[in-house]
């Protein structure tokens, strides 16, 4: 993934911290750095196809939920902090991963640890949830830029889950995100 046509991109600079060696660029956290950070560099320089790699905490409650040791290739991707109606936005990009590690992801601009909260953004058909997703796959699509992202759970969104312990989790997570990357994607 050295070429120039594709972006690797973290939303949080210690998801990319097992990454310091490869170029990449770290929009900042939650919809609007999102989408504003990745549309100045798609503004700036041609782009063919847009890599996310990045945390998700885990909003199913089903027996197949996911697992917080395997990585995910977002399928789709909903807003669930956005009281209008909204498309479920589908990447564009390439399918690598068999459909059992691929998931849906819910996109809000709140770190979900709430028990209630959980339970409706899984209402909404979504495995996992985080703050960028909706927001890179509606900017790629604006672009015409293929775009695939990979998610690793960190933590199960539940009124357990801290940003304290997300803090402590995220290197773990990003060493894994590298891996991955070297395996599949470099």
């Amino acid at each position: 993934m050295s070429d120039l046509t594709t972006l690797l991109v973290f939303a949080h600079c210690d998801e990319a911290s097992a990454f310091a060696d490869v170029p990449h660029l770290v929009t900042g956290v939650g919809k609007v750095n999102a989408a504003v950070a990745l549309a100045a560099e798609l503004a700036e320089r041609p782009v063919q196809r847009v890599v996310v790699l990045g945390t998700a905490g885990v909003v199913s409650d089903a027996p197949d939920r996911p697992s917080l040791d395997e990585i995910y290739q977002i399928g789709a991707a909903v807003q669930h902090d956005f009281s209008l109606p909204s498309p479920t936005l589908v990447p564009a990009g390439e399918a690598i991963l068999p459909a059992a590690a691929t998931a849906v992801i819910a996109t809000g601009d709140v770190f979900v640890q709430d028990d209630a909260q959980r339970t409706a953004i899984a209402g909404l058909g979504a495995n996992l949830v985080d703050m960028e997703t909706y927001a890179y796959a509606s900017v790629c699509a604006r672009f015409g830029v293929a775009l695939q992202v990979f998610k690793i759970p960190s933590d199960f969104a539940d009124s357990s889950t801290t940003g304290e312990e997300w803090d402590q989790i995220v290197f773990r997570k990003s060493e894994q995100l590298r891996e991955f990357w070297a395996a599949r994607l470099a």
